[in-house]
């Protein structure tokens, strides 16, 4: 008896720590969020040079590469940003509305700081699948230039994850515990 009450609080505490984000357009577009914020601290970087090598003659070969579409700055950008998001939270809006915010100070949450928390590492958890899912595109666009300030959100929430593909759900801001996998 007792073994077997073990057993399923240990299955129920498993499929409690796989909750997942239930409206994926939402933390999608908070996670879009973070990446701009990231776009927007970008400092003004020189050419990355690659000649390291020296020809026969005494020439430098190799490449100057411009850093704006160089893998260095994709991987700066993205490197990090699930960690983030471990600053991000689910707040209350009104009775069925909640909106993904930035946590500047944990103290003065609304909702109780254990459960602000769990919200926390379920977005973080969720970027890194949406990460996981989207980054070799993700990385490639950053490198042609195509991931702009202001246009993130669409980028990545519409067009590569579709996880805010035309549904007339993906509006509304909500969250519930589920086990559906991204």
């Amino acid at each position: 008896m007792a073994a077997s009450t073990l057993w399923l609080l240990s299955i129920f505490s498993i499929l409690s720590m796989a909750a997942c984000i239930d409206d994926k357009c939402a933390a999608c577009n908070a996670v879009a969020a973070e990446l701009e914020s990231q776009l927007s601290k970008e400092k003004p970087r020189n050419h990355l040079d690659m000649r390291h090598r020296l020809d026969s003659k005494g020439q430098r070969q190799g490449n100057v590469i411009d850093y704006r579409m160089s893998e260095l700055r994709a991987v700066e950008l993205l490197d990090g940003l699930c960690d983030n998001m471990q600053d991000y939270t689910l707040e209350k809006i009104d009775s069925t509305r909640r909106e993904w915010i930035k946590v500047d100070n944990w103290d003065i949450l609304t909702i109780g700081k254990q459960e602000a928390k769990a919200y926390s590492k379920d977005i973080s958890s969720y970027c890194g699948r949406l990460l996981e899912e989207t980054e070799d595109e993700l990385t490639e666009l950053i490198k042609k230039g195509s991931v702009k300030q202001g246009e993130v959100s669409k980028l990545l929430c519409e067009d590569l994850s579709e996880h805010c593909s035309g549904s007339s759900d993906s509006n509304s801001d909500s969250y519930t515990n589920s086990n559906d996998e991204l």
